[in-house]
């Protein structure tokens, strides 16, 4: 596999276009702090690592309103063969507010909008909304 985070987002895609409860996902650190994020942000109800097969892998437990899925859209900035860097001034706003934007900072991985205030740029991975 070349893009994991590509992958983890497709799964959660797919997951939701298929009304599942909870999705399986391998396990990574970058996808756990990607999955904090999305809980953090109200877009998934919780995460847990599940260590009882063989290799580790995250339980995400979807989240849905008047069965339709919170997370409406999911995209992949960052590409493996095309890599977008912005600075802290240029953090794309999603939406107007309503959506977030993921990065990856020398701070770890956080919000558009929190790298915004702490004044620090990076790879913009993915949007949410």
């Amino acid at each position: 596999m070349t893009d994991p985070i590509s992958d983890f987002l497709s799964r959660i895609r797919n997951a939701c276009s298929a009304q599942q409860e909870q999705v399986l996902i391998p396990f990574s650190k970058m996808k756990a702090e990607l999955s904090r994020i999305l809980q953090e942000e109200g877009y998934i109800w919780s995460y847990e690592v599940d260590t009882s097969a063989a290799h580790p892998r995250l339980k995400l437990k979807l989240k849905y309103q008047d069965k339709a899925p919170v997370i409406r859209k999911l995209d992949r900035i960052s590409k493996p063969g095309l890599r977008k860097y912005v600075g802290s001034t240029e953090i794309p706003r999603v939406l107007g507010g309503l959506g977030i934007s993921i990065l990856s900072t020398p701070r770890g991985i956080m919000t558009g909008a929190k790298a915004r205030k702490a004044k620090v740029g990076g790879e913009l991975l993915a949007t949410v909304w």
